[in-house]
């Protein structure tokens, strides 16, 4: 369950961004979204522009931090004491800085959604393994769920790292899978309302 926590992370909220899904059924990634109340758009929290990303929540931004204990209000407002994990969430950087892995901000937000949707497709191989040690409809019913998965995982990299990367100017390294569709498919889906009914054709 905690590799499955992880894989979600990486290809839906990588390095602490958050709030970058679909409006309305909050169904699929949507970080290019910017109508509606200002500060309930993804634009708004992931402020992506050709310098950099990340809401800056320090003294030097909106001082969020303020509102934490002391000893936690000074690792987070360091940009050399807070986790890759919430790097987004707290800090404005530059696509060209480097993280604790020593790739760029750049490279490590490819690599992290690129994690998300391999750790997926190693789950669904361990799920297939146990074919003939639990009954077929079991096994059956889970399996189509985590194929599932594996699409709206590739879902969210290929339509969020496409769109990051108007403002990073950057390539996907070479040694990573390409984006299925380009950025305008993903732009012009329209899922439904009640996704969990009747996701998008699209994608499934």
């Amino acid at each position: 369950m905690m590799t499955s926590r992880e894989a979600v992370v990486n290809y839906m909220t990588p390095l602490g961004l958050v709030h970058i899904m679909a409006t309305g059924h909050h169904y699929g990634p949507g970080p290019w979204v910017s109508q509606g109340r200002p500060d309930w758009t993804p634009v708004y929290y992931h402020r992506a522009d050709t310098l950099g990303i990340g809401f800056d929540r320090t003294a030097a931004g909106s001082n969020a931090v303020e509102q934490y204990f002391p000893a936690v209000r000074a690792r987070y407002s360091g940009r050399d004491s807070n986790a890759d994990s919430l790097l987004l969430f707290f800090h404005h950087v530059r696509w060209t800085d480097t993280t604790r892995s020593g790739r760029t901000v750049w490279r490590e937000l490819v690599a992290r959604y690129n994690a998300g949707v391999d750790t997926v497709r190693s789950m669904r191989r361990a799920w297939s393994s146990l074919r003939g040690a639990i009954d077929d409809q079991r096994l059956n019913e889970v399996a189509s769920f985590l194929e599932i998965q594996e699409k709206e995982a590739r879902w969210w990299r290929d339509a969020a790292l496409q769109y990051f990367q108007q403002y990073s100017r950057m390539p996907i390294p070479a040694e990573y899978e390409k984006p299925a569709h380009p950025l305008s498919f993903y732009l012009s889906l329209r899922c439904p309302a009640d996704a969990r009914k009747a996701r998008c054709p699209e994608i499934y």
